[in-house]
Order: C-alpha cells, then sequence, then structure tokens
C-alpha cells in the first residue's frame, strides 16, 4: 500500500469510527497490491484506529462523521481510476482487483459489488447469505457491506454519495441502476458477524427491513436514524455509525 504522489488503478476507500478492534486485519489483507492505494477516511476515532491505519500503510484523512461525508472525502483524496468502498470489518477476497478490472471492462456494467459471505457459521447466516446474494444479482441491489466499486469519473459525474444519516449506499445504488448493468462478482467479501451478534440475528435482520421499509414509504434517513438509535439504545449500547 504504498502512498506515493501518483495515479493508482484502484482506490479503496474505509470509513472508520473506534474501529481498532478489526481495521489491522482489514488492512492486512490489501498489504502489497500493487496499483492499489488504501484511504482510510476517519469521522473522529476516540481509539488507536488511525494510528493502526497508518501503520499498516493507509493514508488517514479526518472527516465529518458520517459514512457518507467520510466516503465523499475520502474519495476526493483518492488518486485511483476506480474507487471502491469497504467497510472496516469486510475483507476483500484474493485478486479482487482483477476482477474488478474485468467486471467494469463488460458491455453496459456501470459499477460491482462481491457477494455477500458472513465470517460465522450456522445455517441461519448460510440462509442470510443466500438471501443478500440473490437481492444483490437479481435485483442488482448491492449494500455497502459487498464493497461496491465503480470509475472515479462515474462517482464524481453523480455527485458521490448523498450524505444522509443512512442508507446512502442504497441511494447510490438506486442512482446506478438507472445507468446500466451493477455486476455482482462470484468471490466474496467476508464480513464480520459482529453486528448480528449485537442484537441477535434474527432482531438485527427484522430492524433492517423495517428500516427499508421505512425509507421506500417516505420516511427520511433522519427519522430512520433516530428510531434506530432508539433500538440501539435500549438495547444498552450507544448508537454507532
Amino acid at each position: 500500500m504504498s502512498t506515493d504522489r501518483k495515479t493508482y488503478d484502484i482506490s479503496i476507500v474505509i470509513p472508520t469510527l473506534n474501529e481498532e478492534g478489526c481495521i489491522g486485519e482489514t488492512l492486512a489483507g490489501l498489504a502489497g497490491q500493487p496499483g492499489v492505494e488504501v484511504i482510510v477516511a476517519d469521522g473522529g476515532s476516540r481509539d488507536a484506529t488511525a494510528s493502526l491505519a497508518m501503520t499498516a500503510g493507509a493514508r488517514v484523512i479526518e472527516a465529518p462523521r458520517g459514512r457518507g461525508c467520510q466516503q465523499n472525502a475520502g474519495a476526493r483524496a483518492a488518486r485511483g481510476r476506480v474507487l471502491l468502498f469497504l467497510h472496516a470489518d469486510t475483507r476483500l477476497p484474493e485478486g479482487f482487483a482483477a476482477q474488478i478490472h474485468k467486471t467494469l471492462g463488460q458491455p453496459g456494467v456501470v459499477a460491482g459489488a462481491f457477494r455477500f459471505a458472513v465470517a460465522a457459521a450456522g445455517w441461519r447466516f448460510r440462509l442470510l447469505e443466500y438471501c443478500v446474494n440473490w437481492r444483490a444479482g437479481w435485483l442488482e441491489l448491492p449494500y455497502g457491506d459487498q464493497a461496491l466499486f465503480l470509475p472515479a469519473a462515474r462517482f464524481q459525474a453523480m455527485g458521490g454519495f448523498r450524505e444522509l444519516a443512512l442508507l446512502e449506499d442504497l441511494e447510490l445504488v438506486l442512482r446506478l441502476r438507472k445507468m446500466g448493468r451493477i455486476a455482482l462478482l462470484a468471490a466474496p467479501a467476508l464480513t464480520s458477524a459482529r453486528r448480528w451478534q449485537r442484537l441477535g440475528l434474527m432482531r438485527t435482520t427484522a430492524v433492517n427491513q423495517l428500516i427499508l421499509l421505512g425509507f421506500y414509504c417516505g420516511f427520511t434517513p433522519d427519522r430512520l436514524a433516530r428510531w434506530y438509535g432508539k433500538v440501539r439504545a435500549a438495547d444498552g449500547r450507544r448508537p454507532g455509525q
């Protein structure tokens, strides 16, 4: 992960907020990739996230808290021809760069994402993976935890992410889908099971579906975020990003 002043093939943007528990492993999986730069857009971490990221060779920038704001800031700092937005607890498969370039070279493809996989055992997680990948493949609706990627020029022409309290990834994907095909790669991006461990798999899934239903029914992301914060607070945990 070089930080020389030059143009890169791919810029990976990782928004972070207090991610010292997972950022090191995520960045270790990206080390030594030719033509790839990694930008950690930190939203004010109070732990060792930034120092761990710099030690791992990533370029760290500060940004206003909020995933949309942070990812836009990372994209502005990026020097790659392709942008990939990666969650701090998600690992990319081997050979991801070649797969990205091959996918974006296909006629009609405007963006892509990786298959969804959870780093946990159990049939419930396999069922979750199946449902998510069906949605991402057949409906062309991948979410942010699937490492969405697209040409930097297209992202800039679209105006980037809407800086919403929630669902900035879905909003971007809905705009992209009107422009062309969003391809789903066969290789998986492996994401941590921590979000399902907080509230439980069934409850987390139910909360997520209610948020989506609210979004499609016209509730604002700000209102949905306030409700989600109350759910998290009721569980005895501080609402995060």
